[in-house]
């Protein structure tokens, strides 16, 4: 019996001699890498967005964001038949503030295209005397949106509202696909908390699934599962290939695995050389639209 009160003397002994140890840890800086955000679209122009890595423990405000576009790149997108030279952009956002980003050149529309469904593209990136390369592909349209309605939300909140699509899924295993909205005066397409989806538990049927509004991570305490009666709302469902399903997979997981200790570390897949981060992701897109009624 007095052994099993020492051991648990012991035990409680090492226990706060572990809480009083200091550690102390010393984290080298990780070098910049290259952050690309790559994208082309059915009938639309390619898009590219470069900005430089920043890390972990940097204070992120507007200032450090704008620092990290990277500007002077040599940008080009192939079709396999035509390859074309992007040129850097701005948008501006507000005063002295703009977004940059490369797309077409319009002094070069001989070389120019848009993006055409069941097609492949390559990304070729020439940067502070490094390159590097990416490919996906436009899927074909193969899940389509049969109809898309709203429903009143069972509870005391009588302003809500629940949006349901029915789609048709073909045959076949390898269907995935990403979602966004619109709602009211909204200028960008937004995706929900989770956007991407494959096949594997409704191939070849077709089915009905409540959607979520498109989440602006930039702000805090949006709703995330209904939509509001009023609303005006612009649905897109896109097919993607794999790739693109495994980056914003791994990406979306992350994202909302931050802060939680119990979480497994996931590495997000992007598919650009060379140690860059990011991705470069071909969209088969088709759109719907929905008013719901005060």
């Amino acid at each position: 019996m007095k052994s099993g009160y020492l051991m648990i003397g012991v035990v409680v002994s090492l226990f706060f001699w572990g809480c009083e140890k200091k550690i102390d840890f010393k984290l080298k800086d990780e070098t910049q890498k290259l952050v690309v955000e790559a994208t082309i679209e059915n009938d639309q122009p390619p898009m590219v967005i470069l900005t430089r890595s920043v890390s972990y423990f940097s204070t992120l405000d507007p200032a450090v964001l704008l620092q990290s576009f990277v500007h002077n790149a040599d940008v080009y997108v192939s079709d396999g038949s035509l390859t074309h030279k992007l040129k850097e952009k701005a948008i501006p956002l507000a005063p002295g503030v703009n977004l940059y980003y490369y797309g077409i050149d319009s002094s070069s529309l001989a070389t120019a295209f848009l993006g055409q469904l069941n097609h492949s593209y390559s990304l070729r990136i020439l940067s502070e005397g490094k390159e590097y390369t990416a490919a996906t592909t436009i899927p074909k349209l193969t899940k389509k949106v049969d109809s898309i309605w709203w429903k009143p939300v069972v509870g005391s909140d009588t302003t809500k509202a629940a949006v349901l699509v029915r789609a048709t899924d073909p045959q076949g295993y390898g269907d995935y696909i990403r979602y966004f909205t619109k709602i009211n005066r909204q200028q960008a397409w937004l995706p929900p908390v989770n956007s991407v989806f494959d096949d594997l538990f409704i191939d070849g049927t077709t089915y009905e699934v409540q959607i979520q509004p498109g989440y602006d991570r930039n702000t805090s305490g949006a709703e995330h599962d209904f939509f509001f009666k009023g609303d005006t709302i612009q649905f897109k469902l896109s097919n993607i290939d794999k790739t693109t399903f495994d980056f914003w997979r791994t990406w979306e997981y992350s994202y909302s695995s931050i802060g939680n200790p119990f979480s497994t570390p996931t590495k997000v897949l992007g598919n650009i050389s060379n140690g860059a981060l990011g991705y470069f992701g071909g969209y088969a897109s088709q759109y719907r639209s929905l008013i719901i009624p005060h």
